[in-house]
This record gives C-alpha cells, structure tokens and sequence, in this order.
C-alpha cells in the first residue's frame, strides 16, 4: 500500500492533507480523534474512496483506474458486522460471498465449513445470522471476508462493538492471520504488538512507528 501526497476533500472540507506513506508491514495500525481521517484513509486502500489529488497504489494497481480489481484483492470489514450479513443463515451468508466464484455447490460448500470452522462458527452454520451475539456476528463478517481469500484485510474499528472476551479473540486472531492487516481503532491495547502505528491529526499523519512511541505521541495529543 502506497499512498503519495493523498489530500482528499469532500466539498470545503479536506479530510486528507498530503499523507504519504508507504505500507509494506504485516499489522498496520491507525489511530486519531474522530474526524481525523482514519476511516476515509481506511477506504482508500480499496477503492471505496479515491484523493482528490495524488495517488493510492494497492497491490501494484492504482486505486482510481483499477478500484473492481483491487477490491477483489482487498477484504473490508466495517465497524457494524450487521452492515454485511444479508442472508438468513450463518452459512448462507459465507456463502453468498462465493456466489461469483464459480464453484460447485459440493466446493462452495466445503469452503464455507472449513472457513466457519476455523473461526469457531461451525456449530452456528446453520443458525440465524442475525441472532448472533456481537461478537459471533464480528466473526461471522470475518468469515464471510475471509473465505475469498484475499491479500489485504482492512478493519475499521472491529472491536468498538465487542466485550472484552470477543475484543481479546479478535486480537489473537490478527495475530496469526497471514495477510496484510491495516486496523483502524480506538482500542489502544489492540495495536501494541503491532509492527507499525500511524497518527492522524485533522487529516495529517502526525507520528508514524513502534507502536509504543506513535501510541505514546497520540496519548499525549488528546491530553
């Protein structure tokens, strides 16, 4: 993920102020006030945003001309998981993420098994998906993201609506997870063994390294 003097305004208000940075780690955090630009840096790396000048390259692709490619590369989870389940069933809703897949309904399937059983929703497979507690519905999004295999795995406040149990299974899960993470958050105990942490200040990176000093900079901004 590179991003070269990005400024991204929506009418008068400029969200992104000339942040480059070059994201290469495996965990990235990025913190910052409300409002300092993290979710539209957040939305950027797939497309669903695009600067107003510079530019944003994912995957080798530019974001303005191959946003449908890249977005095929890159998972998204949203801070509700109730934004993504569409389908009755825990497993119908992992599954309809394969409906463009072109799989045999015996390897759809097994996908969807294997995926839910690996994130402790196999015995959920056949339950109603929006029963689910917040934290098995935050699983289940991950799932239904997880299943398509993609490279990139970008989270925007995943643990804002969970307790502290499903907040900690979220965490070690990041931690084995073989993509590139890039994690927006509020939850400051979540990024310390991150490799990497931004600070967004009113649409600037304003620190940017170890979790530990960028943390400590952002801790002493909102003092």
């Amino acid at each position: 993920m590179d991003f070269s003097d990005v400024r991204v305004r929506f009418g008068e208000r400029e969200v992104l102020r000339g942040v480059t940075a070059a994201l290469t780690e495996r965990r990235v955090g990025v913190v910052g006030a409300n409002g300092s630009g993290k979710s539209t840096l957040a939305r950027l790396v797939n497309g669903l945003a695009v600067p107003t000048s510079g530019s944003v390259t994912v995957l080798g692709l530019d974001t303005r001309r191959h946003a449908a490619k890249i977005r095929r590369g890159v998972g998204f989870l949203f801070t509700d998981p109730d934004a993504q389940i569409v389908m009755p069933t825990v497993a119908e809703d992992v599954a309809f993420s394969l409906r463009r897949k072109g799989l045999t309904p015996e390897e759809t399937d097994r996908r969807v098994r294997e995926v839910l059983d690996r994130y402790g929703l196999a015995g959920h497979a056949d339950h109603p998906a929006h029963h689910l507690s917040g934290g098995q519905k935050q699983l289940l999004a991950l799932c239904s993201v997880m299943v398509l295999e993609p490279e990139i795995l970008v989270m925007d406040e995943p643990t804002t609506l969970l307790d502290l149990r499903h907040s900690r299974q979220v965490a070690a899960l990041l931690r084995d997870l073989p993509q590139q993470v890039l994690v927006v958050t509020h939850d400051l105990p979540l990024l310390e063994d991150f490799d990497r942490v931004l600070v967004l200040d009113e649409g600037r990176v304003v620190a940017d390294g170890a979790p530990r000093e960028a943390i400590g900079h952002y801790r002493k901004l909102m003092a």
